[in-house]
């Protein structure tokens, strides 16, 4: 849509209990600035009133967001359409206004009106992608904002039992498990451990399904052996305290990830594209889902792997000044996304012999292992982006057949 076919501009910067707008009339050179409480009705209310005043002609809104409750709120109503700018763009655009860069909500509305008015063949229109790709899209970024804090809570954890009772991570590589949470709950120091009787420790280990015989000796041979690294209850009560603390926080952490790992299987598995994104190598059950989040299922999304690679963050930013050149990450992305394709791209190296070929060359030529992940991403991209194009498969022999017969064995893609 022409920029010169709406009634009316908006900036709206949207928070958590109410919402500022910078409006402006078509038909006016006047700025007019309001906020609304976040209500329902009062959403309602605006949005009526806008409807009213500008006799259902279509009204542009801009702001920081292209996904979510928000996003799903306002594209209900068919005469406003929606643009994205992304929020470390306006972040730069800000600077440009102010010698600070510091952030001021009325002033956030006015900057996305401008940017709205005099950049508007840059923004990007928000259309809502199928239900069940944006359900797959909030439930795996929900999830790693639940993995983010159990990361937070294992490494409190592990710096708390190098105090008092290091034993415990010698026994328990991975802290974010039940079987390790059970264990320091029912033995929470050295002493109430070495306690203990063997056929005791032997029955809790079976019982959480850690029936290697070598292992379970191991560990019963690691406490018998064990000494105490204080005996100091000064130390170890409140260490202790602590402890038990953070694993009641981490204990029901890992029961929401789990639960969160079946409904995106559940969520996935019934996705029309599920095929696609489950033939990659190294994909995986949490990798899948997340790389389809970010492809979503309409087609019209992205004109180009380019694109795609500029999107998630992968395609990167060169730099000059004077005669140096430095290459790094794209800044203007989502973190989350980005960090979606560089994992996987290290993933592939493991079950794509092609990746695992061109890894080892670019390594052998001097580049950085970041620098070879992020060329890597880049090239899957564009493989993934023509199998979603054609909803078809990967295929590796297939596209090991293709890099023979174009004489190039790990350059095409």
């Amino acid at each position: 849509m022409n920029e010169k076919q709406f009634a009316a501009h908006i900036g709206l910067d949207w928070a958590d209990e109410k919402h500022d707008y910078c409006l402006q009339d078509a038909a006016s050179q006047k700025l007019e600035y309001g906020s609304f409480k976040h209500t329902p009705l009062l959403i309602d209310q605006w949005v009526s009133g806008l409807r009213k005043r500008f006799n259902h002609r279509p009204v542009a809104i801009c702001l920081e967001l292209k996904s979510g409750p928000i996003v799903s709120c306002l594209s209900k109503y068919d005469f406003i359409t929606l643009f994205f700018v992304a929020p470390q763009a306006l972040a730069s655009y800000r600077k440009v206004f102010t010698q600070s860069g510091g952030k001021d909500d009325p002033t956030d509305a006015f900057l996305q009106f401008d940017y709205l008015t005099k950049h508007f063949s840059n923004l990007q229109e928000v259309t809502l992608d199928s239900q069940d790709s944006r359900m797959l899209d909030e439930l795996t970024v929900h999830r790693k904002s639940f993995v983010d804090e159990k990361v937070k809570l294992t490494n409190k954890i592990t710096a708390t039992l190098k105090a008092y009772y290091p034993l415990a991570l010698d026994i328990f590589s991975d802290l974010d498990t039940l079987i390790f949470c059970d264990f320091v709950q029912r033995w929470p120091n050295l002493s109430k451990l070495k306690g203990a009787r063997r056929e005791t420790l032997e029955k809790f280990f079976k019982s959480h399904r850690c029936g290697r015989v070598d292992l379970i000796n191991r560990r019963i041979e690691l406490i018998s052996t064990a000494i105490s690294l204080t005996d100091d209850d000064a130390i170890i009560k409140p260490y202790q305290r602590r402890m038990l603390g953070l694993v009641s926080s981490l204990k029901p952490m890992l029961e929401t990830i789990k639960a969160y790992d079946t409904e995106i299987t559940t969520v996935f598995e019934q996705h029309q594209d599920r095929d696609i994104f489950a033939s990659f190598p190294g994909a995986g059950d949490i990798l899948a889902p997340r790389l389809l989040a970010a492809f979503g299922s309409d087609r019209n999304a992205f004109s180009s792997a380019d694109e795609v690679n500029r999107c998630v963050g992968i395609a990167p930013v060169v730099e000059r000044s004077g005669k140096k050149t430095w290459i790094h990450w794209r800044f203007k992305c989502s973190r989350f996304l980005r960090q979606t394709f560089v994992e996987w791209a290290n993933q592939t190296i493991k079950y794509s012999f092609w990746a695992r070929a061109f890894y080892d060359e670019k390594r052998a030529q001097g580049k950085s292992h970041q620098a070879t992940i992020r060329a890597l991403a880049f090239k899957w991209i564009r493989i993934m982006f023509r199998c979603w194009k054609s909803h078809t498969p990967y295929d590796e022999a297939k596209y090991l057949f293709a890099l023979k017969k174009a004489g190039n064995k790990i350059n095409a893609g």
